[in-house]
């Protein structure tokens, strides 16, 4: 079920911040009413997908920034591996120099809520209770408002990374809505006509783009 124009699941889990601190009750309510919030899964430390776009979200973070945006990391991993795979030099496979919060799910109860758990506990015909699938998180990404709304989700399947540059759109066209009261259409991108929500408003906008 989607999240999108619900609350963003309460979270109160250990993480790392700073790239070197381990912090036991890190809460994403501290950012509401001051920040936007990027909130995004990856499956498993240590991996090969995962830290390259760990390491984007850490090249465009000034971007975030910028534009009053918190970025936040989290996997199924403990806030122990974590630490280690942060003092890791990224030439040996590690994410150093990631400054971001990455929050410890070793329950998997976050990956749960927010719907992106890779498989689901189940009960055999014996009673017996086993885990079906994979039990990472799928590379979820949240937008996440100022009110602690989800404006936006997406989920990737585990072989298929992310486009930061597109998180980045997304957080753009959503601050442009707020501060204009308009409307985005497809491929949209900061500093280009949006168009008004209305007949007229689609009318004009389509007449003006509209390619010979």
């Amino acid at each position: 079920m989607s999240l999108v124009g619900k609350k963003a699941p309460f979270i109160n889990a250990p993480a790392v911040v700073n790239g070197e601190e381990i912090v036991e009750n890190f809460s994403l309510e501290q950012y509401i009413g001051n920040q936007y919030v990027v909130f995004f899964f990856y499956p498993k430390d240590f991996t090969f997908v995962c830290p390259t776009e760990i390491l984007a979200f850490q090249e465009k973070l000034e971007e975030f920034k910028r534009r009053d945006v918190a970025v936040v990391g989290c996997s199924c991993d403990t806030e122990e591996t974590h630490l280690a795979w942060l003092m890791t030099p990224q030439e040996r496979g590690g994410i150093e120099g990631v400054t971001y919060p990455i929050v410890a799910d070793a329950a998997k109860v976050i990956a749960q809520k927010y719907g992106v758990l890779a498989g689901e506990y189940a009960y055999d015909e014996e009673g017996e209770l086993y885990f079906e699938g994979t039990p990472v998180a799928y590379r979820g990404t949240f937008l996440i408002d100022k009110e602690g709304k989800v404006r936006q989700e997406t989920i990737n399947d585990l072989p298929l990374g992310r486009n930061i540059d597109e998180t980045l759109r997304l957080v753009e066209a959503l601050q442009h809505v707020e501060k204009h009261g308009e409307v985005c259409p497809a491929n949209w991108e900061e500093g280009q006509e949006a168009m008004k929500a209305t007949k007229e408003g689609v009318a004009e906008y389509l007449t003006k783009n509209k390619k010979s």
